[in-house]
């Protein structure tokens, strides 16, 4: 943790009689509790769908944790086998009915496009398998309430890989918000854009596999405004289609229960600063970009001068979210208390009313 002071000449005596009047004169952000991942007991990983996330996901286990990584599944058997040669995984199947019915596999990472979520992880929980299902959880509420009943009946852990929830700047903002040192908190703004070029063939492009920015990045800023601010009392929503019909950018303003407001906007159209912030009538945590990886946070006084600096580490972020699922399921819980089931099934609610103002409507929906 670094600290730094950056304190106006012409504002020095009104700043340190502020920042004595609100409690946040000489204040240090808080150490992060977060456990390291390598401590997290072990469980047996099966892969849903082969891809580019699965690839990363599957190395960051590799590295920074004692997950194993025993099972992939997919639809082509020869892209299976590749993938499991590339990571010296034992069992390679050529259906993800397969990968469920596997008994050396605890728990099932799902990592397919938005719109095969549903499908895939209720495979694996109709199978008795502990499941993480990629952000976004499903392609709309109905299908994450089904999701959620079925794990429940069946008694095992769910979870949505929302994997900023775990990282350690973020428990450093829990801790924050907890304490109370910003004071009451009236603003929450965060915001997630990438340039992608308008090409039919990607996967964020096409509405049959739920593309568009709202589920792939807008989620995100979303998740981070459910954090800080609770359930939503309204959200307002404007947007732009992209080529194909799916959401191209959308801006969002949120109102928390006690008033606050979220600006959230995400995009498939410009890369934006990716960064995020809480403001609070005492002082205001600044997120750098991107918010959503391991992000330096700053603690900012009235008069901006900063107080406090937390410099994160960079040492596997989606680690974070598989030692968690990995601490609960060993302690014989069936959701995490980081990323509730009841929080994800809001969130999928507001993605939806989002895209019900942008009328954007998914094939099959």
């Amino acid at each position: 943790m670094t600290q730094e002071r950056s304190i106006a000449a012409d504002g020095a005596t009104d700043s340190a009689t502020d920042s004595a009047a609100d409690g946040t004169a000489g204040t240090v952000l808080p150490a992060p509790r977060t456990p390291s991942p390598r401590e997290a007991p072990a469980l047996n990983w099966g892969v849903m769908a082969p891809g580019g996330i699965a690839a990363h996901f599957t190395e960051t286990l590799r590295q920074h944790t004692g997950q194993r990584v025993v099972a992939v599944g997919s639809r082509d058997a020869a892209r299976s086998r590749a993938f499991a040669d590339r990571f010296g995984i034992p069992a390679a199947h050529g259906s993800y009915a397969e990968l469920a019915g596997n008994d050396e596999v605890d728990i099932v990472y799902v990592a397919s496009p938005h719109s095969a979520h549903f499908e895939h992880a209720m495979l694996a929980v109709e199978a008795g398998r502990h499941v993480l299902v990629e952000k976004a959880f499903t392609r709309n509420a109905r299908e994450a309430e089904q999701l959620i009943e079925a794990a429940r009946e069946r008694g095992v852990f769910l979870m949505e890989a929302m994997w900023t929830r775990f990282l350690p700047h973020i428990d450093v903002v829990r801790q924050v918000l907890a304490s109370g040192l910003l004071g009451e908190v009236h603003t929450v703004t965060a915001d997630h854009g990438q340039r992608m070029d308008p090409d039919p063939a990607h996967r964020l492009f096409a509405p049959e596999l739920a593309g568009g920015a709202l589920l792939d990045l807008g989620v995100y800023p979303v998740s981070f405004a459910s954090m800080v601010l609770g359930p939503f009392a309204s959200v307002t929503a404007v947007g732009t289609k992209a080529f194909s019909g799916v959401d191209g950018q959308a801006s969002i303003v949120v109102t928390g229960g006690s008033g606050a407001h979220g600006v959230l906007n995400t995009s498939l159209f410009a890369r934006t600063p990716t960064s995020a912030s809480i403001s609070g009538t005492h002082a205001r945590l600044e997120i750098d970009g991107p918010f959503y990886g391991a992000a330096r946070v700053r603690l900012v006084g009235r008069e901006n001068e900063i107080l406090d600096t937390f410099v994160p580490p960079r040492d596997g972020g989606m680690s974070y979210q598989a030692a968690e699922a990995a601490r609960c399921i060993a302690a014989g819980r069936l959701e995490s208390e980081l990323m509730p089931l009841a929080e994800t099934l809001d969130i999928m609610r507001v993605l939806d009313g989002v895209r019900r103002d942008l009328g954007v409507v998914f094939p099959g929906e």
